[in-house]
This record gives C-alpha cells, sequence and structure tokens, in this order.
C-alpha cells in the first residue's frame, strides 16, 4: 500500500511540474537573425525575446504585463545606449578577418508567437565587398539562458545560408559550413524542440496510457508521425498559416480530450485516427521555430526533414522510456487507481494551459 501511495504522488509531483506557462515552448528563450551583405554593408536584423532581454541588459519591466507593446517601446527606447554596449560586447562581426562595430537603427517591439520581441535593426559598414564573413554570437548564453537559440538565415552575393546559433556553436563562418554541420544543427534543433515541448510530451505519454501492447502503440505513433509531419511541412512552407494562439489553444484541448477520455473510458483504448486528428494542430505548434525563419527554397528540404527527424528521434526515446514504464507499473499495481489519478493530474494542467492561452 505505502509503494502504491509513492508512485502515485511521484507520478503526479511530476506532471505537474510541467511549468503552466502561457506557451509551452517558452522555458528555452529563442531569437531570430536575419543578415544581409549589400556592397560595402552589411544589415542585422536581430529578434530577442524582449522578457529575456531584460534580464540580460537590465530592463526594469513588470513580466506578468508584457502586453502593452507602447510601453515597451519606450523602455527599448529609453534604453538604447546599454542596449548598444550589450550588443557590441556579446555580438562580433568580422568582415574578411577585420572586425567591424555596429550601429543601432531603429528599435521596436512585436509579437511572435504571442509574446514579446525586441526588433532591433543593426549595420555595420565596411571599405570593400566582402570576401567572407564571421559572426561570433554570445546573446544570453553566459548571463541568463544557456538553453537560448537563435536561427539566423544570411544572405551575402547569391548565397544564401541557415544557421543556428547555441551555447554549443556560436560562430558562423560563411562558406564553411558543410551540408552534414547544417543537418546537425537542425536536427538537434528538432530534439530540442520535442524535449522542451511540454505539451506535446504530455499528449504522447497520455496516448501511451492507455496503450499495452507495442502493436497498439506502433499504431498511434505511426498516425501521429504521419499527421504532424504533414502540417510542419505545409506550415512551414507557408501553405497553409493559422494563428499561434488558435493553435496553442487548441492543443492545450488535446491535452484535456484525452485526459477526460482516460478518466472515463479507462478501458477504450485511444484509436490511432484519434492520434491522427490531433497530430495535425501538433504539427502546426512544431513548425513555430522554422515557419519564423522563413528559410530558403535552397536549403528548406534539407532544414525540415532533419528537423522532423529529430523531433522523432526525440518522440522514440520519450516512447522508450515511458511504455516499459507503464509495463512496470500495470504489473506491480492496479490502473484502478494510477490511471485516474494521472489523468486527473494531466487535466488541470491542460485546463491551465488553456485558459492561460485562450483569454
Amino acid at each position: 500500500m505505502k509503494f502504491k501511495w509513492l508512485i502515485m504522488t511521484l507520478a503526479i509531483a511530476f506532471l505537474i511540474s510541467f511549468p503552466p506557462v502561457a506557451s509551452a515552448h517558452s522555458n528555452n528563450s529563442e531569437g531570430f537573425s536575419k543578415i544581409d551583405v549589400e556592397g560595402q554593408k552589411i544589415n542585422y536584423n536581430l529578434q530577442l525575446d524582449f522578457i529575456e532581454l531584460s534580464h540580460a541588459v537590465g530592463f526594469k519591466i513588470d513580466e506578468q504585463n508584457v502586453e502593452n507593446l507602447e510601453e515597451l517601446n519606450n523602455i527599448i527606447t529609453q534604453n538604447k545606449l546599454p542596449l548598444q554596449e550589450y550588443i557590441s560586447t556579446h555580438i562580433s562581426v568580422y568582415a574578411d578577418s577585420i572586425p567591424v562595430e555596429s550601429t543601432i537603427n531603429q528599435t521596436s517591439v512585436l509579437k511572435i508567437k504571442e509574446r514579446a520581441f525586441a526588433d532591433i535593426t543593426l549595420s555595420y559598414s565596411v571599405n570593400k565587398a566582402l570576401e567572407s564573413l564571421i559572426v561570433r554570437y554570445n546573446v544570453f548564453f553566459e548571463d541568463s539562458d544557456p538553453s537560448h537559440a537563435n536561427m539566423a538565415k544570411v544572405h551575402i552575393g547569391e548565397k544564401q545560408q541557415e544557421f543556428i546559433f547555441t551555447y554549443e556553436v556560436r560562430e558562423l563562418n560563411i562558406g564553411e559550413m558543410s551540408f552534414f554541420t547544417s543537418a546537425k544543427q537542425f536536427l538537434l534543433l528538432g530534439l530540442k524542440h520535442i524535449f522542451t515541448g511540454y505539451d506535446h510530451i504530455l499528449f504522447v505519454i497520455s496516448l501511451l496510457i492507455g496503450a499495452m501492447t507495442i502493436r497498439h502503440i506502433l499504431s498511434l505513433v505511426t498516425a501521429f508521425t504521419i499527421a504532424h509531419s504533414i502540417t510542419l511541412a505545409l506550415a512551414t512552407l507557408e501553405i497553409v498559416q493559422l494563428p499561434g494562439k488558435l493553435i496553442e489553444s487548441a492543443i492545450a484541448l488535446s491535452i484535456i480530450y484525452i485526459a477526460l477520455k482516460n478518466i472515463f473510458q479507462p478501458e477504450s483504448n485511444h484509436a490511432p485516427w484519434i492520434a491522427f486528428a490531433f497530430g495535425l494542430i501538433h504539427g502546426f505548434g512544431f513548425a513555430g521555430i522554422l515557419a519564423e525563419l522563413h528559410l530558403g527554397a535552397t536549403h528548406l528540404a534539407t532544414s525540415l526533414l532533419f528537423f522532423n527527424v529529430g523531433i522523432e528521434l526525440g518522440q522514440v526515446l520519450i516512447v522508450s522510456l515511458i511504455f516499459p514504464t507503464l509495463i512496470f507499473i500495470n504489473k506491480r499495481l492496479s490502473y484502478k487507481w494510477f490511471l485516474p489519478s494521472v489523468s486527473t493530474a494531466v487535466l488541470i494542467l491542460g485546463c491551465v494551459w488553456f485558459f492561460q492561452r485562450a483569454f
């Protein structure tokens, strides 16, 4: 009996430990870079999570009230000098191996995926047309968020290149990144996205709770994978675009539905069509990062493929860890208490996410 209550307590504590935030992807801050080299000028459009930027630079803001973009615009304008200093010391640009200084031309605040982002336009002047460009990026990594990732798109002449700045990879050298380096970066980005996408993980776990055979597991995972791969591609290719608030709210509703089904129909296994239907919604959620990057046609297929492979590898790892655990619990204990207890915790968290995202 003591063992039963210990397992139940640990399971519920694990589930409610997921951050109940408006977006389940917001624990690891994101950034976007667009670098254009035009003759003797380098234009750099930098977009950074505003709350994370406030931590790094020292803006004083009310983190619970970041809906007033006009107020945030005033804050970033008033802090232009410390912002310039921060960028100058955390982003280094070398034109033909010669360091060049940045100038902030314009700042504003905009919404990306329902979050406030600082939109900063930088310029760098050089003496001649460039043959090589090196960017060393160290924003947030050491001072506020080691898990930060910045998706960069670079245009230099006729060349376009996509790159991801991470804690482990902080330097971009135009012309030196191989196909395998690019593929590895997007694969790791997919892995990171699934492991920090707590809502996606919770949905998959809830599906697995009702499945006790490998064949059933494979049918659910396959249906979910096919569905989210379809909408991931459609959203990244900008064929189908849906509001981020709608998608995030629908993902929360998918968790609520599965939790309710586990509570009131515990003997009814989830059908693959349910996994497929909700997988279509989750695919739009997966596409958020790639859609914002606006990948060029040259590297789009590769980036999309390996990002999706990363998601699938992460999903396989999650299933491989969770399924044996469920089998162990089923053999040692009765599902009569375990399923409703865990599903109730999932239901509560799904409701919290839904109300935070929808209203």
